[in-house]
């Protein structure tokens, strides 16, 4: 089983947590397309490389147009609202409805309700009347949606955070000057190991502690054998301790390889790949595609069809799925809940793969992603990605073909 596994020593705040995904090796784009989806213009996630007491570290940057969020943004939630801002309700059918997926929808959706329901109990209000300040929803939103996406993307199955420090002090928030933790902190942080009186600042946010309340087990770990290790970096410098969040990412099965690949003789890597197969005769045609983008949403690699002859001479159909190991137990669930199978098959394959890469060129159209493949023996063949060439052939009203071949001819006419 792959695990999340932060260890909070310095705290954690949901730009913390951001930043040690993308250390960790999250793309941006998946950040960039998340928000794309969201429908936020203006806004976008920046990542530095920082360090702190030493320590090299990711700080990922939430900027609204020319202006980059501030510590606290984030804490704007009230129970009476006034001047621009945006209900629970509105980002509520604002996630639902940008289509990010059926797993990072439901961890985005779970942790913004943690965070909305402890407001409102602080406050003495139905969830509904919970409203965020324009800015602070938006900040608040990047990060956990993005932090959703991020354990998405690796296919964590479980999230375990260590005991965080409380902190001491005071902070200012909309109704004036409160301790730390904030009164939304501590309702957020219910049930989980915290350290009264560690630290001299606010250490854990309302994002933080959402993200806590909503995903992190609350047993201990299991014995872990750490695999890769981000570093999340905050905005502040502690006197007593680095401000960083470590994100480890573990196997709990120690005999269990690393699913990294595996350098071959030339441009060739290998891994282990994971194939489901079930037989379907008795679905209606319709629902496979509800299916396909649930599996695909939720880390597979792909996922075909082929049609078949059954018993008694029936139609049928054939789905085959192709994924990283770790993820058997989540997309089994998802055929046997998606589909009319009753039973699937599995089993481990060795494969070869071809070095890739991901590039953006510049054409007459616009900016468009292309994947270069590393060839045996050199060479390289370029693949325009088609999404981003249609996107691009509909905005500029061309035949989605000319943008392909002009996006093909950038790739390989570029000097690097």
């Amino acid at each position: 089983m792959r695990i999340a596994y932060f260890d909070a020593f310095s705290g954690i705040a949901g730009d913390m947590v951001l930043g040690a995904l993308l250390d960790l090796g999250l793309p941006m784009s998946v950040l960039e397309e998340q928000i794309r989806k969201l429908g936020m213009p203006g806004v976008e996630v920046r990542s530095r490389e920082v360090h702190k007491n030493g320590i090299r570290a990711t700080k990922a940057d939430v900027w609204i147009g020319d202006r980059k969020e501030e510590p606290g943004a984030a804490h704007g939630a009230h129970a009476h609202p006034h001047g621009e801002h945006h209900s629970y309700r509105e980002i509520h059918e604002r996630i639902v409805g940008a289509n990010l997926g059926t797993q990072t929808t439901d961890y985005a959706t779970r942790i913004f309700r943690a965070l909305a329901v402890a407001e409102g109990r602080v406050h003495g209000k139905e969830i509904d009347d919970v409203h965020f300040h324009e800015v602070g929803a938006f900040d608040a939103i990047v990060d956990i949606v993005g932090v959703s996406a991020g354990l998405v993307h690796f296919g964590f199955e479980k999230v375990f955070v260590s005991p965080v420090p409380a902190g001491s002090g005071f902070v200012r928030t909309d109704h004036g000057r409160m301790p730390v933790p904030a009164p939304a902190t501590l309702e957020l942080l219910r049930g989980h190991p915290t350290q009264p009186g560690d630290g001299t600042h606010e250490m854990v946010t309302p994002t933080g502690a959402a993200i806590i309340q909503a995903l992190a087990e609350t047993t201990p770990p299991p014995a872990l054998r750490p695999v890769e290790i981000g570093y999340g970096a905050g905005d502040l410098d502690f006197k007593d301790r680095p401000n960083l969040l470590r994100l480890v990412l573990a196997e709990t099965d120690i005999s269990k390889r690393p699913a990294s690949l595996t350098p071959l003789e030339g441009n060739l890597q290998s891994d282990e790949v994971l194939i489901l197969e079930s037989n379907i005769d008795d679905m209606n045609p319709e629902f496979f595609e509800a299916a396909l983008k649930t599996l695909f949403a939720a880390g597979a690699l792909d996922v075909t069809l082929q049609p078949q002859t059954m018993k008694r001479g029936r139609p049928g159909t054939c789905i085959t799925v192709l994924a990283p190991p770790h993820l058997q137990e989540t997309l089994e669930t998802i055929l046997l809940r998606e589909t009319s199978t009753i039973g699937v098959r599995s089993w481990l394959a060795a494969r070869k793969i071809l070095s890739r890469r991901q590039i953006h060129v510049s054409t007459i159209y616009g900016s468009i992603e292309v994947k270069v493949v590393i060839l045996p023996g050199g060479g390289e063949r370029y693949t325009p990605e088609y999404a981003d060439c249609q996107r691009v052939a509909t905005e500029k009203q061309t035949p989605v073909s000319q943008v392909y071949d002009a996006a093909r001819r950038a790739a390989q006419d570029r000097d690097d």
